[in-house]
């Protein structure tokens, strides 16, 4: 069981590192540069509106039927995303492989937490942090040798064997036992947040670059925006049983912890996202190098991830995630020291330090969220932390990609030396920003009893 979870696990560990050494091989062959963002974004956007919908039915039917349906999906979309033909036909892809993440990540998440206790969790997480190590590595490396020596489509394709054995492990080592009861399902609250979030996305990534801030289309996906994410608090207050059960919001260890989820996404993806783009486009580094100096960041993760058990057992959620966290200030600092003399070698480590604090942080506050709830809420909660995450990654891309791109636009559309390094500098500064807010929900946690398994407010 746990190797099918891990296997799981692996297919969107993998995904989150592969592309964004391929980006510049994607652009040379499709175009549309100023479009790349949307490949993270919409990726993102349909795991974050997709990922509590998936958890909320995870309550209801099972958590077996779910991560398979996610399984398919990102086959599809993978082998979609191998044939594509054109930037918006890769784009759509994409959406559809979120659509598959949105399932697969949290109910692994959440049947870890079914499966094993609080300080069993402490050794699993150790198993689970090794699968994002060896990805950490494998992703960057498959992608920059796909697109340095072969075809960047091989990076999606590749996905479709594990996709296959995933599938037939769970399958075969995965049974549970779930209480057939009739539910009303929120369809309401699943259609606003989809609008809402897209509209934001959308408003976000393209304001200043495809039309001003000030101008038409960007007033009105901000005013839709608004609009149905409103109504949709207002849906989720009244339903029967909410897509996201928003009273949870106010038990302040939920509050915290998904404030933290918040930004450890869109630390992942200020990161990840831009660098490799940072150290090709600015001082010509090969996609293979540049992949691994990102994959620093997701090999400091798992390694601090293992090691994070012992420390929340011993010192507390809060503690440990206070340390992770000014951890990963003190890296994304760093980054933002030295982005103006580009070199492969300084981003490593210092991406290596910011991944080594989120180690100590991410896993220690879902952990924290999991156990202060039944199964009942498990998925719910373990949902909300994910979506958060996802809406994290989302967001965050899209507003570097924003300022990024209305950079490169006041230096008239111009991708020099100067011009990518201030642009990229600008955003590892949001991500430093990002960083130090991270710290501060760290701080504001609640002390817990961690022995108990039940964490306090």
């Amino acid at each position: 069981m746990l190797g099918a979870l891990m296997l799981a696990t692996g297919l969107i560990a993998i995904d989150a590192t592969i592309l964004a050494t391929a980006v510049p091989s994607v652009v040379a062959d499709l175009g549309q540069f100023d479009q790349f963002p949307w490949l993270f974004s919409v990726y993102l956007l349909a795991q974050a509106v997709s990922v509590p919908i998936y958890s909320k039915l995870s309550d209801t039917i099972g958590r077996k039927p779910i991560i398979l349906i996610g399984i398919g999906l990102f086959l599809v979309g993978s082998l979609l995303c191998g044939v594509a033909w054109s930037m918006t036909s890769l784009i759509l892809f994409r959406l559809v492989q979120g659509l598959g993440a949105g399932a697969a990540t949290p109910m692994a998440m959440t049947i870890v937490g079914d499966i094993y206790t609080v300080e069993e969790r402490a050794k699993v997480q150790g198993y689970i942090a090794s699968v994002w190590a060896v990805s950490s590595v494998l992703g960057p490396a498959l992608g920059g040798v796909f697109s340095q020596f072969a075809s960047w489509r091989g990076i999606f394709l590749i996905n479709i064997p594990l996709c296959i054995a995933a599938g037939w492990m769970l399958v075969r080592a995965y049974h549970e036992q779930v209480e057939r009861r009739r539910h009303r399902i929120d369809y309401a609250g699943a259609a606003l947040l989809t609008i809402g979030m897209s509209a934001l996305i959308l408003a976000v990534l393209e304001g200043g670059s495809a039309w001003a801030w000030t101008a038409p289309p960007s007033i009105a996906a901000f005013s839709i925006a608004g609009v149905a994410l409103v109504a949709f608090a207002l849906v989720e207050r009244r339903a029967a049983e909410p897509i996201i059960d928003l009273s949870l919001l106010g038990r302040r260890l939920i509050l915290t912890t998904t404030l933290v989820a918040l930004s450890v996404g869109a630390l992942l993806t200020g990161i990840t996202s831009f660098a490799p783009t940072y150290l090709e486009n600015s001082i010509g580094t090969v996609p293979l190098l540049s992949g691994l100096a990102v994959a620093a960041l997701t090999l400091g993760w798992p390694l601090a991830a293992s090691n994070s058990g012992r420390l929340y057992l011993r010192w507390g959620f809060r503690t440990t995630t206070v340390i992770g966290a000014a951890i990963s200030l003190a890296g994304a600092a760093g980054l933002v020291a030295v982005a103006p003399w580009p070199n492969p070698f300084l981003v490593a480590l210092t991406a290596f330090v910011v991944g080594f604090g989120l180690g100590w942080t991410a896993a220690p506050t879902l952990i924290a969220a999991q156990a202060s709830v039944g199964w009942g809420e498990r998925g719910v909660v373990t949902g909300l932390n994910a979506f958060s995450r996802s809406v994290g990654s989302a967001v965050g891309v899209a507003i570097f990609g924003a300022v990024a791109n209305g950079i490169i636009a006041a230096g008239e559309g111009e991708h020099d030396y100067d011009t990518i390094v201030a642009a990229s500098t600008w955003v590892f500064v949001g991500v430093a920003v990002t960083a130090a807010l991270m710290l501060a929900a760290a701080i504001a946690m609640p002390r817990e009893r961690v022995a108990s398994g039940e964490p306090t407010d």
